[in-house]
C-alpha cells in the first residue's frame, strides 16, 4: 500500500463502502518562479498545489471527484460525493482500472531547485539580449524549476509513486524599430539540468533574431498553391493536432476519425516515422505513469508512413474495441531526414516557411484554414522577405502524404524533438 497517509486514508474510506473498483491520485507539486519583466527579475516565488483525484466504479456506473483540500473531514465529504454521483451515473460496461501490476518508483530530474544557478542564468540572458538585440521587447518571461510527485493506487493492488523535476524557460517578445513594430512571438523549452545558456537553447536565438527581421513585412500579392517548409516548433503543435483528430479516444469512440481502420495501412509519406518517447532520455519533461493507471512505455505511432498505433486509454481501448496504447501520447519525437535545412531551402520554388498558426480546429476530416505568422515568403530555393499575416488552407493528412524531404537537423524542445518539414499542396492566399 501506499506510504502516503492521505492516499491510504482515501483507499480505506471507499474500501468500507465495498465500492467494486476505485483509483486514488494524489498529485503535489511545488514550483519556484523567476519572472523578468521590463528588463529585469522583479519576482521570486514559490507556490505548492496539491490535487486529489477519486474515482470509483460500481455495478458498470462511475464518478469522479477532484479536490484540493485533504484534511479528513474533505476526505469523508469526497467519498460522500462519490457515492451521490454513482447514483446517477449512466451504465457503460467499458468503465474499468487498470489491473494488477507491481509496485514501483520513478524519479525523472532532481527534487529541488538550484536558485542561483537560475538566477544567473536569467540575468545572462537579459544582459545579452539587451547588448545584442537592443530593438527587442520582451514583455513576459520566466525560468521556472516545477517539482511534482504523483502517487496512483487502485483497488486492484496497482501502487504508482512519481517523482519529477523540470526547468521550464518562456518568453514572449516583439521588435520595435521606430514606429513599426513586429507580431508577438515567443520560444520555450524545458531542461533537467541547468547547464545551458538560454539564448543559445532550443529555437530562442533563432525566434529572437527572426522577429526582428519581421518589423518590416510584405503581403504576398497573389494566391497559389505551393510548398510549406514547417519549423520545428510549429511542427510539435502540428502533431499534437493530428494526434487529437485521428488518434485519440474522442475522435475513435465518436467514429469521426479517418484513421479508425488503419493500423498497419500506409496514412503518410514513407520519409515520415514518428514515435511518442515519455521514457526516453533525450525527452527530459516525460512521464512514467498514465492517467488511466499504466506504466507509460515508448511507443512507435507513424513508421516510414505505416501507421502502428492510437493513443487509446484503458476506457477508449474498451469502449472501440481496440488496442490500448502503452503511453498517453505527447513526449513526441519524428525521425531526421538526409537533407540540410539549408537545402531543403533550395527545392522550394514557390511557397513559405511556417513559424506559427493561428486558426480554428480541423475538421475530422483533417482540413483547416488559418493565417501564417511570423513566417517568411520562399521562391526558386531563397527565403525572400517576411510576410505579413497571410491565409493558407489545406488538410493536414495530404501534408503529411506529400512531404518531399525532413531535415537532418532536429531541435529538442525537452518536451518533444523535432526537424524541418518540407511539404507540398497548401493553398497560399496573399492580398
Amino acid at each position: 500500500m501506499a506510504k502516503n497517509k492521505v492516499v491510504n486514508k482515501m483507499m480505506k474510506l471507499l474500501s468500507e463502502e465495498n465500492l467494486e473498483k476505485y483509483q486514488v491520485t494524489l498529485n503535489s507539486s511545488k514550483k519556484t518562479e523567476m519572472v523578468v519583466e521590463r528588463g529585469e527579475i522583479s519576482l521570486l516565488r514559490t507556490i505548492a498545489d496539491t490535487n486529489l483525484r477519486i474515482t470509483a466504479i460500481n455495478k458498470n456506473k462511475k464518478a469522479s471527484v477532484n479536490i484540493n483540500r485533504i484534511d479528513d473531514s474533505s476526505l469523508e465529504e469526497a467519498t460522500k460525493n462519490i457515492l451521490e454521483l454513482l447514483e446517477t451515473s449512466e451504465i457503460d460496461e467499458a468503465y474499468d482500472i487498470s489491473p494488477f501490476q507491481e509496485s514501483k518508483q520513478f524519479e525523472i530530474g532532481s527534487k529541488v531547485p538550484n536558485k542561483d544557478d537560475m538566477y544567473k542564468l536569467l540575468i545572462q540572458f537579459i544582459e545579452e539580449v539587451k547588448l545584442e538585440y537592443p530593438k527587442l521587447n520582451i514583455s513576459e518571461s520566466s525560468l521556472t524549476f516545477n517539482f511534482t510527485e504523483v502517487n496512483l493506487v487502485n483497488s486492484n493492488g496497482v501502487d504508482y509513486l512519481q517523482t519529477k523535476g523540470i526547468y521550464n524557460f518562456y518568453v514572449v517578445f516583439t521588435a520595435k524599430d521606430g514606429e513599426n513594430i513586429s507580431s508577438m512571438n515567443f520560444a520555450s523549452f524545458s531542461m533537467n539540468e541547468l547547464d545551458k545558456n538560454l539564448l543559445d537553447t532550443a529555437t530562442v536565438r533563432s525566434r529572437i533574431k527572426e522577429n526582428i527581421e519581421q518589423i518590416e513585412t510584405k503581403p504576398i500579392t497573389e494566391k497559389f498553391v505551393g510548398d510549406v517548409l514547417i519549423t520545428p516548433d510549429y511542427l510539435a503543435d502540428l502533431i499534437a493536432t493530428f494526434a487529437a483528430i485521428g488518434l485519440s479516444d474522442g475522435a475513435l469512440i465518436a467514429g469521426t476519425s479517418v484513421l479508425k481502420d488503419s493500423i498497419g495501412k500506409k496514412i503518410a509519406s514513407e520519409k515520415l516515422s514518428i514515435c511518442s518517447n515519455p521514457r526516453s532520455k533525450q525527452i527530459c519533461d516525460g512521464y512514467s505513469i498514465t492517467s488511466d493507471g499504466f506504466e507509460a512505455k515508448d511507443i512507435m505511432i507513424i513508421e516510414k508512413g505505416v501507421l502502428k498505433s492510437h493513443l487509446l486509454g484503458l476506457y477508449g481501448a474498451k469502449k472501440t474495441a481496440k488496442k490500448r496504447a502503452e503511453n498517453s501520447g505527447s513526449a513526441y519525437v519524428v525521425d531526421s531526414g538526409e537533407v540540410s535545412y539549408e537545402d531543403m531551402i533550395k527545392k522550394v520554388k514557390k511557397g513559405i516557411l511556417l513559424s506559427r498558426f493561428s486558426g480554428g480546429n480541423p475538421s475530422p476530416s483533417g482540413d483547416f484554414s488559418g493565417i501564417a505568422k511570423n513566417s517568411y515568403y520562399i521562391e526558386d530555393g531563397k527565403v525572400q522577405y517576411p510576410i505579413s499575416e497571410t491565409m493558407i488552407a489545406g488538410n493536414i493528412y495530404d501534408m503529411f502524404n506529400n512531404i518531399k524531404e525532413i531535415s537532418k537537423e532536429q531541435v529538442n524542445f525537452g518536451n518533444s524533438i523535432m526537424p524541418w518539414l518540407l511539404t507540398t499542396g497548401v493553398t497560399i492566399s496573399g492580398k
